[in-house]
C-alpha cells in the first residue's frame, strides 16, 4: 500500500461558493443526482461522514471504463451515473456533482502519470477531486478511480491516500491547483471521442 506525500494545494478561487455551483458537466441539480445524493447521505451525521459515504460509493459502485472493458465514453455526471462507469475524469465529475448537491465544496485536480510502466516516457493526464472539509479546515484530495490489485485509494480525513502516488524520478507530476471546473481539454476529449479506444489514443498528456 502506497501513501502519497502531501503537496501544497492551491485553490483556483478564494470563494468556496465557486466549488459548489452546478454546470453542464457537473450537473448536480439533475434529478437522478439529487435523489442519489439525498439517499446516500440521509443518515450521515457530519459533512465528513457525507464525504466518506459518497466517495466510497462512487469509487466502488461506479466502474472504471477500462476495468470492465466498456466501449462507451461518458462525460457528464448524470451520464456516468446512468451508464454505471466512466474514466477517472468522468468519475470525478460524478463525485463532484453528488457532493456539490450536498453543499460540500468540491474541485478538480490532475496528475501527469506514466501511461504504462513498459513505456516510461509515455505520459497521460489523470483526474481526481479535492474536497473542502470545514473540520479540520483543509482541502483533501480524493481519487475515485476505483481500486484493483496495485491500486488502493482510501478516504482518510487526516492524510490523503491516492490511487497513484507520483514517482518524480519518472517525470510524474502532481499539479497543485484545485480547479473550480473540469479542464476544458479533458471535457472536449471525453465529448469528441465516443469509444474508449479512441479516447485512450487522444487523452491529454499534460496541463
Amino acid at each position: 500500500m502506497s501513501i502519497a506525500l502531501p503537496i501544497a494545494l492551491i485553490p483556483e478561487s478564494a470563494s468556496l461558493a465557486d466549488y459548489r455551483v452546478p454546470s453542464a458537466v457537473v450537473n448536480s441539480e439533475h434529478p437522478a443526482i439529487a435523489t442519489l445524493a439525498r439517499s446516500l447521505t440521509a443518515e450521515a451525521t457530519s459533512p465528513v461522514a457525507q464525504v466518506k459515504i459518497v466517495y466510497e460509493w462512487v469509487r466502488d459502485r461506479i466502474a472504471h471504463t477500462c476495468d470492465i472493458q466498456a466501449e462507451l465514453v461518458t462525460c457528464t455526471a448524470s451520464e456516468v451515473l446512468a451508464q454505471g462507469h466512466g474514466f477517472c475524469f468522468a468519475k470525478a465529475h460524478l463525485l463532484a456533482a453528488l457532493l456539490r448537491h450536498c453543499g460540500i465544496p468540491t474541485g478538480f485536480c490532475y496528475q501527469r502519470l506514466v501511461f504504462d510502466d513498459a513505456q516510461p516516457t509515455r505520459y497521460t493526464l489523470h483526474g481526481l477531486n479535492a474536497v473542502y472539509l470545514s473540520e479540520p479546515d483543509r482541502w483533501l484530495r480524493l481519487d475515485a478511480r476505483g481500486n484493483k490489485p496495485g491500486v488502493q485509494a482510501e478516504f482518510n480525513d487526516h492524510r490523503e491516500q491516492l490511487a497513484f502516488p507520483i514517482r518524480p524520478h519518472l517525470g510524474e507530476v502532481d499539479y497543485p491547483t484545485i480547479y473550480t471546473h473540469p479542464n476544458p481539454l479533458v471535457v472536449t476529449a471525453l465529448q469528441t471521442h465516443p469509444t474508449a479506444a479512441d479516447l485512450i489514443a487522444h487523452l491529454p498528456l499534460a496541463l
